[in-house]
């Protein structure tokens, strides 16, 4: 099998859950296929992760995975495990796009990819805070959902408006940060996001957000730094699951 991982033993780090990736081969922007993801949850295994959550995609305009698509690539992939001993439990939840798809799922009571006590993980457009968001929160909340921020550090309408950050977490909207983000790997401006949100220990979640190699040698290139050490100090809800 080949192997797009440097040949050192990497270092392991205290996560054990990881509720946010791209590894259900062509269903979205992350893996390609079967043999690509295996290479990457393998590398996942050696630093120590015991479970990952898995979570494409669902956009109306473009990706318009459901529930039955997502279980049946969860299947497949869990059988390619199995076959390759890969020793890491796979689940599958969805990483939903806040658009009025999305709001009328809510309010039709169709049912949504969730995991553990009932989070629900989703995204916005990056450059300005969506017009129906706290509709949503609304609604989504009082149906029983537990609200997931996907990165929250990457939204320009967050950046230097703390504000409206605070308002989300006080209307209970809790936050999932990349990992990457610490690094620097989106920009420079994305990682002072990702350390003040650190700093003030607005942080309940860290997720690799994993399409693809490069991402989960990221998750191993943070281990060491500073900001990853201090964010592990924060009340973290990955290893409840």
């Amino acid at each position: 099998m080949f192997n797009w991982f440097r040949k050192k033993t990497p270092l392991a780090q205290p996560l054990t859950v990881d509720i946010h990736s791209h590894l259900l081969p062509a269903l979205d922007d992350g893996v390609k296929d079967l043999e690509e993801a295996g290479n990457i949850i393998s590398h996942f295994a050696a630093l120590g992760y015991r479970k990952l959550i898995t979570t494409p995609h669902i956009m109306s305009d473009v990706y318009r995975n459901t529930p039955e698509i997502i279980q049946q690539k969860l299947n497949l992939l869990k059988k390619h495990l199995d076959e390759k001993g890969i020793p890491v439990e796979v689940e599958a939840a969805a990483e939903y796009y806040l658009d009025e798809s999305l709001l009328k799922s809510i309010g039709s009571d169709q049912p949504l990819l969730t995991f553990g006590k009932k989070y629900l993980l989703f995204e916005t457009n990056f450059l300005t805070e969506p017009l129906n968001l706290k509709e949503f929160i609304f609604q989504a909340s009082s149906k029983g959902y537990k609200l997931i921020l996907a990165h929250p550090e990457r939204y320009l309408y967050l950046h230097n408006n703390l504000e409206k950050a605070q308002d989300l977490l006080d209307r209970g909207v809790l936050f999932q940060l990349n990992i990457s983000s610490i690094t620097g790997y989106y920009s420079r401006p994305v990682q002072q996001m990702a350390h003040k949100l650190i700093d003030r220990g607005w942080v309940h979640w860290l997720g690799s957000d994993c399409h693809h190699a490069q991402h989960a040698r990221l998750v191993e290139d943070v281990i060491s730094t500073r900001y990853f050490r201090k964010a592990l100090d924060l009340n973290l809800l990955n290893n409840t699951l």
